[in-house]
């Protein structure tokens, strides 16, 4: 038996380095394709094109960079999925809905209240809180640099984003749940059961402030990260977080079961990669359910509510 096990070991960590030896040398020949052959010299010409054009003026670069361009993604992103929640077409969208029967079509009085909130959220509390991010970013002295990081190092810098977003999101989310701060501060947010994209940032200033901004704000300060990294980032979060929320379980994009089914039972599901989650225990119901066999990346066009139904209530 000992040598049995000894032999499996040994099996298990050739297939493991092996594994880990091949994904390293793709990762590291991909990132240096990507930095030396395509991407890396066009973006670079276009941010020196860019930053001459601004004659560097690092303040205006700034809010293009952490205002403007997130702010038109976000929006951008959302204003498709709105068109869907309010005509219920095209049928390519609204045929992926998660919970079915729900905002179909979305309530335009509770959704006007929404958009409003959240533009609120926007320009009197996420904006300005870009200013001291600016005088923090500017005293490591090279996040206005006219040499832009490799992708390697953007790659590095965009997985720490997304470990100290998920610790401080799931802690911060956990906390105003809590019965003393749920009823005056995140019931806010509850208000949408089945929520949609514009959703994501539709809270009270409180929980706008600790939950949604600081968590995507902490990384790049932390790092000191130059300001393209920063608007990629900002972007990509706020892109990824209106997916957690739209309520469609769209093919080739992430997953939105895991946070959908926090709306939908509010006490699980906090975090955003689901770590956290895990290790705390706080999916173990959503982990029993349909919603969990089907959080996973559509990489067909059959809609996951076809091929993974939920079961017939006992009264049908």
């Amino acid at each position: 038996q000992g040598e049995k096990l000894w032999d499996a070991l040994k099996i298990s960590a050739y297939v493991f380095s092996t594994g880990l030896l091949m994904f390293t040398a793709l990762v590291s020949s991909v990132s240096w394709f990507m930095q030396n052959v395509t991407l890396g010299n066009f973006w670079q010409t276009a941010w020196l094109e860019f930053y001459n054009h601004m004659e560097g003026d690092e303040w205006t670069i700034f809010l293009i960079g952490t205002a403007l361009v997130p702010a038109l993604a976000f929006w951008g992103f959302n204003g498709i999925l709105l068109v869907a929640d309010i005509t219920g077409k095209p049928t390519f969208i609204t045929r992926y809905r998660i919970q079915l029967g729900k905002n179909d079509p979305v309530d335009t009085k509770k959704l006007w209240k929404a958009i409003y909130t959240a533009l609120g959220n926007q320009f009197f509390i996420s904006f300005p809180m870009l200013v001291p991010m600016f005088y923090i970013m500017k005293s490591w002295g090279n996040t206005f640099s006219e040499e832009l990081p490799t992708f390697q190092w953007f790659l590095v810098e965009l997985s720490i984003f997304t470990v100290v977003e998920e610790i401080l999101f799931y802690y911060t989310h956990r906390l105003v749940h809590h019965p003393v701060l749920y009823k005056y501060i995140h019931k806010k947010h509850h208000e949408w059961t089945a929520p949609i994209g514009v959703v994501s940032i539709y809270a009270h200033p409180i929980e706008h402030i600790i939950s949604n901004t600081l968590p995507v704000m902490t990384g790049p300060m932390i790092m000191g990260s130059h300001i393209v990294s920063i608007s990629a980032w900002f972007s990509l979060a706020l892109v990824t977080t209106s997916i957690s929320h739209c309520g469609y379980h769209l093919p080739f994009l992430p997953s939105p079961e895991f946070h959908d089914f926090h709306h939908l039972k509010f006490n699980q599901c906090y975090g955003v990669l689901g770590v956290l989650d895990f290790l705390h225990g706080t999916d173990r119901v959503f982990r029993q359910t349909k919603a969990f066999e089907r959080h996973k990346v559509l990489l067909g066009l059959t809609p996951l509510s076809e091929s993974i139904p939920e079961p017939p209530k006992k009264d049908e």
